[in-house]
């Protein structure tokens, strides 16, 4: 009896190479195909999920979750380091709870800067076609920005649902709390 050792499959001593792979066919003591397959390495740099336990990740699952409970984001973050700050996986989560916090602060902030120069554009200037269109324009973008964050955090949750440990999209470029 032949295995692929890719495949872990068996054929008859007629064949050299599995048909489903490609591997050429080895003989292989039974012993082999009781062993346990190892867990496959993602080729995505930002999935973290084969560095975790499963039964930690099984355990954890919920205390994973709150970190993107958006407008609950930090009471869930704080729940989460004091329900499992021995879990790797939930604090995993609530670094990515927290770089979406911070990115959501510092978008605020942004905000803040451009409605004061509204203002002082209102005030001082006098211009009051800028200042409708700057205004009009801000609103837009502000928008576009809260939708982002709202679907940057549902995939952060169903990451969670489906066990996984993978960094969000945009916000896993920053280098911040790795």
């Amino acid at each position: 009896m032949k295995v692929c050792t890719n495949c872990r499959l068996q054929y008859g001593d007629g064949e050299d190479v599995c048909p489903k792979c490609g591997e050429p066919l080895q003989q292989i003591p039974a012993e082999f195909l009781k062993t346990p397959r190892p867990a496959p390495v993602s080729d995505d740099p930002a999935d973290h999920t084969a560095e975790f336990d499963p039964k930690d990740i099984s355990d954890n699952k919920v205390f994973a979750m709150l970190p993107y409970l958006g407008l609950l984001k930090m009471i869930g973050i704080v729940i989460s380091l004091l329900a499992a700050p021995a879990s790797p996986y939930t604090m995993f989560h609530v670094r990515q709870g927290l770089k979406i916090f911070v990115s959501q602060v510092l978008a605020g902030i942004c905000f803040f800067v451009l409605a004061v120069i509204d203002w002082f554009l209102i005030v001082v200037v006098d211009d009051w076609d800028f200042t409708y269109a700057l205004a009009g324009i801000s609103a837009i973008i502000l928008f576009v920005v809260c939708v982002f964050f709202l679907v940057v955090q549902i995939i952060g949750f169903c990451g969670v649902c489906g066990g996984r440990a993978k960094e969000p999209p945009v916000i896993r470029r920053f280098g911040i709390m790795k």
